[in-house]
């Protein structure tokens, strides 16, 4: 492949990257969920489904834990999240979703599905499966993370 094909081929993923988390975005606000941003979905993906703590929750976003511990304040204060002690390390506290946390999650989970279907419109069902089979084989492994 020429470097120009590589080019193209990286821009187009991002691309399609950025239009489905901008689709996913605009579909959890349309169904009523207010104040999140992206950044929010990136990390209820690490809380779910048991919680993570702020240390745990600043690796998997890939920032410090002052600024992961100011996204749970925020997130705390919105009531998507809430603080517990921990169940097994006294010194930490556990961060979980809250009723309204899982239902943002949900609603993101049905603005994937309806983008995920559009594409199936445009280039067939049995394409977007493969696509799918073929991006899972070149992923990196890990959290997937937002692009600050």
């Amino acid at each position: 492949m020429q470097n120009s094909e590589a080019m193209a081929l990286s821009a187009a993923l991002l691309a399609v990257a950025g239009g489905l988390t901008q689709r996913i975005h605009e579909g959890v606000l349309a169904r009523g969920f207010e104040g999140v941003r992206p950044a929010h979905g990136f990390a209820f993906a690490r809380l779910a489904p048991d919680g993570a703590t702020v240390t745990d929750l600043a690796a998997h976003l890939g920032v410090t834990k002052q600024a992961a511990s100011q996204l749970v304040d925020e997130m705390v204060r919105k009531g998507y999240a809430e603080r517990r002690p921990h169940p097994e390390d006294a010194r930490a506290r556990l961060v979980v979703l809250t009723e309204r946390g899982w239902a943002c999650t949900r609603a993101a989970e049905e603005a994937a599905a309806e983008a995920v279907r559009e594409w199936g419109e445009l280039l067939g069902e049995r394409e977007v499966r493969s696509l799918g089979r073929q991006l899972l084989r070149i992923a990196p492994h890990g959290p997937i993370r937002p692009a600050w």
